[in-house]
């Protein structure tokens, strides 16, 4: 089986889609073969009488992948908690097929990136949760943090619920940074660091344009960035990527200028 990231998010509406498309570019931009998947979308328009999801879309998208079953198992109409939703359609949530779908996607590609619903507490079948899910793939995490007030204790929540569940948190990103920020989002990625036991990753601007646009933006970003080959490590996927010296990550020491470290 691959390897892999969950991405989950303080809440719903913070940009996990936007950041895990933008991570999944990053990885195909530097050569490996990333898969996406989105197990539950809710709230999916009707296309040709056929229930689309456009998170999964703008993930395959840039992943350079088909968006196909695998892809997006979980299509539904409502835009609700996943479990309200698929009870309106008819459906039940199993976790059984979520994970036949990621062993698929793991036998194609080096490394998997799977986008949650919502948090980590979002109920996907009676009692199961989002976290539950995380725990059944055996992924670690990633967590999507928005930057204003109430943030940090969203963030630190989520972290904390995370590790009571025996979940590996590798980091977290503070999406949709404004370009004037208030005292609010100044001292909320430093707090969130502080408490939540897991690093940064990283504090990505709040941009316009379509998400296309946002995302391409966001991985021009990244890559400028020199700790980029050091946060692609911790997230577990760089370790075949070249870094900007030329040298694979798994061979690469650490001290060379390229990875910044």
């Amino acid at each position: 089986m691959s390897r892999g990231l969950f991405v989950t998010g303080t809440d719903t509406g913070v940009g996990k889609t936007i950041v895990t498309a933008t991570l999944a570019r990053i990885l195909r931009l530097r050569g490996v073969n990333v898969g996406v998947m989105k197990p539950v979308t809710s709230g999916c328009p009707e296309r040709n009488g056929e229930c689309v999801s456009e998170d999964a879309e703008l993930l395959a998208w840039a992943a350079g992948i088909e968006c196909d079953d695998d892809v997006a198992p979980y299509r539904l109409r409502e835009p609700l908690a996943p479990v309200e939703s698929a009870k309106l359609d008819g459906v039940k949530i199993d976790f059984s097929r979520i994970a036949e779908c990621y062993q698929r996607l793991s036998a194609r590609h080096d490394f998997v990136l799977v986008e949650g619903a919502g948090g980590l507490m979002v109920p996907l079948n009676g009692g199961l949760l989002i976290a539950d899910l995380v725990n059944h793939l055996k992924l670690p995490l990633a967590v999507v943090a928005r930057p204003d007030l109430g943030t940090i204790n969203h963030s630190v929540l989520t972290c904390y619920a995370a590790g009571q569940m025996g979940i590996e948190v590798k980091g977290v990103f503070v999406n949709r940074f404004p370009a004037v920020p208030g005292l609010a989002e100044k001292g909320a990625p430093h707090q969130i660091g502080s408490l939540c036991g897991a690093p940064i990753l990283g504090i990505w601007n709040d941009l316009p344009g379509t998400p296309e646009q946002v995302v391409e933006t966001l991985a021009e970003q990244f890559n400028n960035d020199p700790k980029s080959d050091i946060i692609l490590r911790v997230l577990g996927g760089a370790e075949d990527s070249p870094c900007s010296t030329g040298s694979s990550a798994s061979s690469c020491s650490g001290s060379c200028s390229g990875c910044g470290a």
